[in-house]
C-alpha cells in the first residue's frame, strides 16, 4: 500500500523550486526537441536554487524525525525526459521528494485535485490562474525576487489579507467608494466575519502542522504574519474572522498604505503572498514572493 498524502501538500513548478531560466530561453512550444536536448546535456549538472528552494528545503525539514508532516510534489509542463534531470537536481540537493508529474507542456493543475494539494507555486501564469479557479491556493512566483535563507529552525510565511486570505468584498468597497466608505464598511461590519479568500485553506493547513509541531516538540517551527494595507477601524474585522476561523496567527502588520517591503524585509519571511503586483515587486526587492491573481484588482 502505498504511504498516504501528509498535513501539508505543496505543489510545485521545476522553475519555481529551480532556477532553469537560461534553460527555459531554448524552449519552443511548437517543438520541444532543442529544449529536452539540453536539460539532457545537462543531466549531471545540478540546477541551481530557485525562488521557492529555500521554503521547500525548510518544509521538508518537518519530517526530520522520520513523521511525513509535509509532501512535496513537482508539478511541472517538463516532458519526462526533462524531468530526468530535474530529479537529478533535486537529488543533488538532498530534497526529499519523490513524486512528480511532468505533462509535455500541457497545464498541470488538474493533478492537484488527486494530490489535494494545498499550496501550488508556479512560473507559469496562466497555471496559477486555472489552479485558482479550480479553488486551490496559488501563486505566481515572482522571478526577480530576493531569495533569503535566514532562521534556519523557523519557516516565516506572511500573507495580504484582502484577495488572499479574505474574500475581496472590502476591497470592492474601497474600489468603488474610497477609502472613506471602506472604513465605514468595515467598522459597520466589525462583528461579521468575512468570507473566506483562496489561502484560507493553506492558512488551515499551516496551522494543524503548527499544532503537531507543538504536539511532538519538531525541532523546525512556523511563523505566520499578516501584512496589510488595513489600518483601524479596519483592523477589527480582520481580526475577529481569524478568531471566528478558530486561527491563530503571530503577527499581524496594519500599515495603512505604507510601503510593505521594508516591513516585510523586518519579518524577513521564506515567502510572502499578494493580489496586487506592486506589492509583490516591493516585497520581492527583499524577500521571495508570488503573485495571487485573484479579486477584483486582478480583473
Amino acid at each position: 500500500m502505498s504511504p498516504p498524502l501528509a498535513q501539508l501538500v505543496v505543489a510545485i513548478s521545476s522553475r519555481a523550486l529551480f532556477d532553469f531560466e537560461e534553460e527555459n530561453r531554448e524552449f519552443d512550444p511548437d517543438d520541444d526537441r532543442a529544449y529536452r536536448e539540453l536539460q539532457l546535456s545537462r543531466l549531471d549538472e545540478p540546477a541551481r536554487p530557485g525562488i521557492a528552494f529555500p521554503l521547500v528545503r525548510k518544509l521538508l525539514a518537518f519530517n526530520a524525525d522520520g513523521v511525513r508532516r509535509v509532501e512535496v510534489v513537482i508539478l511541472s509542463r517538463n516532458d519526462p525526459v526533462s524531468g530526468l534531470r530535474v530529479f537529478r537536481s533535486v537529488k543533488g540537493a538532498e530534497l526529499s521528494i519523490d513524486r512528480a508529474v511532468f505533462t509535455r507542456g500541457r497545464s498541470p493543475y488538474a493533478y492537484l485535485t488527486p494530490l489535494k494539494a494545498n499550496l501550488f507555486l508556479s512560473a507559469n501564469a496562466e497555471d496559477v490562474r486555472q489552479a485558482l479557479t479550480a479553488g486551490f491556493p496559488a501563486a505566481h512566483v515572482y522571478l526577480q525576487s530576493n531569495t533569503m535563507d535566514a532562521h534556519p529552525d523557523e519557516v516565516r510565511i506572511a500573507f495580504d489579507g484582502d484577495a488572499v486570505l479574505f474574500a475581496d468584498e472590502a476591497e470592492r468597497v474601497f474600489r468603488t467608494g474610497g477609502l472613506s466608505a471602506f472604513q465605514s464598511h468595515e467598522a459597520d461590519h466589525a462583528s461579521r466575519p468575512l468570507p473566506p479568500g483562496p489561502f484560507k485553506p493553506l492558512l488551515e493547513a499551516l496551522q494543524r502542522l503548527q499544532i503537531a509541531d507543538d504536539m511532538d516538540k519538531v525541532a523546525m517551527k512556523l511563523r505566520t504574519a499578516l501584512v496589510t494595507a488595513r489600518s483601524s477601524p479596519a483592523h477589527e474585522r480582520a481580526i475577529r474572522t481569524l478568531m471566528e476561523w478558530s486561527i491563530d496567527i503571530d503577527e499581524a502588520m496594519f500599515l495603512g498604505g505604507l510601503d510593505k517591503g521594508p516591513f516585510l524585509r523586518e519579518f524577513e519571511p521564506d515567502f510572502y503572498f499578494d493580489d496586487q503586483t506592486r506589492h509583490v515587486e516591493s516585497a520581492g526587492a527583499h524577500v521571495p514572493a508570488g503573485h495571487v491573481p485573484h479579486g477584483v484588482v486582478n480583473e
